[in-house]
């Protein structure tokens, strides 16, 4: 009876096994074709076991270190397997450094390429065609003659309606060109590529299955397409999608090292460190870079991963550093050197910008998420290269009369951030303050009172309101997508406009208690770019929640060191107001429109419902699926597993006293089942 009995149980379990696994939609899976994970691996859009992936590698490290004094080779092998970890920084962060600086540098050539071509050397952009011409000067960077617009290469002219319209022509069909070819190459080859990837990120290292969200396809491509939608003109950065390029360099180096291939919980430290490395290239900042993997992203960060981090972003940093795409010998992205301190008075006007920081980011995130969810639910989303292409038409036709939209959001930041002292040129600093206050500014030759200031802040403010508008539409399409840059730029516009209405006012109203002393000989009364540097962080603050690494990166991104306090006093008023309105960031909010499992360490849950009242049936409603302690064979888990498509089941003591002692998952059992029929089989022949 025995031996019948046992038959009967192997082939419902071979039944079972051979049949496959319950997904989480009820089908069966054909073994033949896909073959069940094995114990150290998961299902795709499942979570991992952190407790038992910490088991495991506490495990396999005991082996190591027992096994470490039977011989030499097995003593090197221990050693080998201690240092994986930094060799696994190191390439990581030579790597994502690799990528920042070709990007960088590919960038400014293609964005140059829209308004002309260099006769010397067509990969050459403006700046590397105009080093060695001696017509060039810092004044006016357009007297080059190796450097040519399209009008004066086509038609032979440089000036006249019919040169300019040229130019415009060429400048949108050329940001057609890119935003067509990264739409293309994202929807074809690599549809993880879209997007920011933080949000997933976020997701993937608490712990979630995205099988091939990290992979090499998506690696190539976001890389690829990160230039050509930079280079298009689109409101959009590419330092977001530099910390997705760089965890896709953590996990293909991981899984060249067993230590982390085969263990979910050490990949996700790997992955937690190239996150720090991808903000360090981005921005210049290895420490903002480490802050912002363990207040931002990172979900388990112990002590060890925050070395690693430092060194993964030191290597990244150096990198770059030694590849110097913007040409200055500076790590840094947007370097100022002010002359003017700041008084203690301006505190309020940047608790204000840290306000409109708040307000910015509560609008922006619930109207992207508003059209990001009308693009899910509606005939909208099933034509992404329209959309992207339509989207590219209007910031082109929109941004080329503006040249403070035309020009690339990085280069229109560095304008706003630096003083008039390193921006004669510009209609930003067409104006002068006598320094002796006794001689109107009319009187000041060749420089009309008030006009090129005046047509500076209007132009200023159009694109201001463009900038608003149009990053709702453009973050969230099918094509690499970053945030950081157009939020500094909203807040850099808003902060440099207020800079310089507070120092025209100090400037005519000095003898004002408030303003007293502000305004001496040969120094500027205020710094507006100071301004744009503090609305910038706060705008920033305001769309992502970033407190501690926002105000490090900014300090390192500029080298404002001197200037943390107005950071900070903006950072927190912004994040004040904005969590008035809710506490999700842009980046939360993208997650729960996803559906994606992320329970974050920083909610705060107010329920008061009790587990009887979820957990107990309805009347009419089935019984709850559960395991017993001890009064259940193989033949009733497999029925429970046929009859459901539940992911887990939780384990009570029995039918009458329901009382939770653990809880098991699906693909436990089914492969603790699997087990069983291996070992009955051996024991049977």
């Amino acid at each position: 009876m025995r031996s019948k009995e046992r038959e009967r149980l192997l082939k419902g379990v071979t039944s079972m096994v051979n049949a496959g696994a319950m997904s989480g939609s009820g089908n069966l899976m054909d073994f033949l074709d896909e073959p069940f994970p094995d114990v150290g691996t998961y299902e795709d859009f499942h979570t991992i076991d952190w407790l038992r992936e910490k088991s495991r590698d506490t495990d396999r490290h005991r082996k190591i270190t027992s096994k470490s004094k039977e011989s030499i080779w097995e003593f090197i092998k221990s050693l080998l397997d201690a240092w994986s970890g930094w060799v696994v920084m190191l390439l990581i962060g030579l790597l994502a450094g690799t990528l920042a600086g070709v990007i960088d540098l590919a960038v400014d050539w293609m964005t140059d390429l829209k308004e002309g071509v260099c006769l010397s050397a067509f990969w050459y952009s403006h700046e590397q065609c105009c080093w060695t011409s001696n017509e060039t000067t810092f004044e006016d960077r357009d007297r080059c003659p190796l450097w040519q617009k399209w009008s004066e290469l086509l038609v032979n002219q440089s000036e006249g309606a019919s040169a300019y319209i040229l130019n415009y022509l060429m400048y949108i069909l050329w940001a057609l060109l890119f935003a067509f070819l990264a739409v293309s190459l994202v929807r074809v080859f690599a549809p993880y590529a879209c997007g920011s990837g933080i949000p997933e990120i976020k997701t993937i290292l608490s712990g979630f299955i995205i099988r091939g969200y990290l992979g090499k396809w998506t690696l190539l491509i976001k890389t690829v397409t990160l230039v050509l939608v930079v280079s298009s003109g689109l409101s959009l950065g590419k330092e977001g999608p530099l910390v997705h390029v760089a965890c896709c360099c953590g996990n293909f180096f991981s899984s060249l090292f067993s230590k982390y291939s085969k263990n979910e919980g050490k990949r996700r430290e790997v992955l937690s460190a190239a996150a720090a490395a991808g903000v360090s290239v981005a921005f210049g900042a290895p420490i903002g870079g480490v802050l912002f993997s363990l207040e931002e992203v990172s979900y388990y960060f112990p002590l060890k991963t925050l070395w690693r981090s430092f060194f993964a972003a030191l290597v990244a940093a150096f990198t770059l550093r030694s590849i110097n795409p913007f040409g200055n010998s500076r790590l840094v992205l947007f370097y100022v050197e002010y002359h003017t301190p700041w008084y203690m008075a301006e505190l309020f006007p940047f608790i204000l910008l840290g306000v409109f920081g708040g307000l910015w980011g509560t609008l922006f995130i619930r109207c992207n998420i508003a059209w990001c969810r009308r693009r899910k639910t509606t005939r909208l989303g099933k034509y992404p290269v329209l959309e992207v292409i339509v989207v590219t038409a209007i910031t082109a036709i929109v941004a080329y009369p503006n040249p403070y939209t035309r020009q690339s959001t990085s280069e229109l930041i560095s304008e706003l951030f630096n003083d008039c002292g390193a921006l004669e040129s510009s209609q930003l600093c067409d104006y002068i303050n006598d320094p002796n206050m006794t001689r109107p500014v009319d009187d000041i030759p060749d420089r009309p009172a008030g006009v090129g200031v005046y047509t500076a802040m209007w132009q200023l403010a159009l694109a201001l309101i463009f900038k608003i508008v149009i990053t709702i539409f453009t973050f969230g399409m099918k094509i690499p997508s970053g945030l950081f840059i157009p939020s500094m730029a909203v807040g850099a516009m808003a902060g440099r406009m207020v800079g310089i209405g507070v120092e025209q006012l100090a400037y005519h109203h000095h003898d004002w208690i408030i303003f007293r002393n502000w305004c001496r000989p040969g120094a500027d009364c205020v710094t507006p770019g100071l301004y744009a540097m503090v609305g910038a962080a706060a705008c920033l603050g305001g769309v992502t929640r970033m407190t501690v690494s926002l105000v490090v990166i900014m300090f390192e991104l500029t080298g404002g060191l001197e200037y943390i306090v107005p950071l900070m006093a903006a950072a927190v008023t912004s994040k004040w107001v904005a969590d008035a309105f809710g506490k999700e960031g842009i980046y939360e909010a993208h997650i729960h429109l996803n559906g994606y499992p992320f329970l974050d360490v920083k909610d705060e849950f107010t329920h008061r419902t009790l587990a009887t009242d979820v957990m107990r049936p309805r009347r009419g409603e089935p019984p709850l699926s559960a395991l017993t302690q001890d009064s259940m064979t193989v033949e009733d888990v497999e029925t429970l597993i046929k009859e459901t498509d539940y992911n887990g089941f939780p384990v009570v003591v029995s039918r009458d006293s329901e009382r939770l002692i653990g809880f098991a998952q699906r693909r436990e059992l089914i492969l603790a089942l699997r087990d069983f029929l291996a070992s009955s089989q051996k024991r049977m022949f």
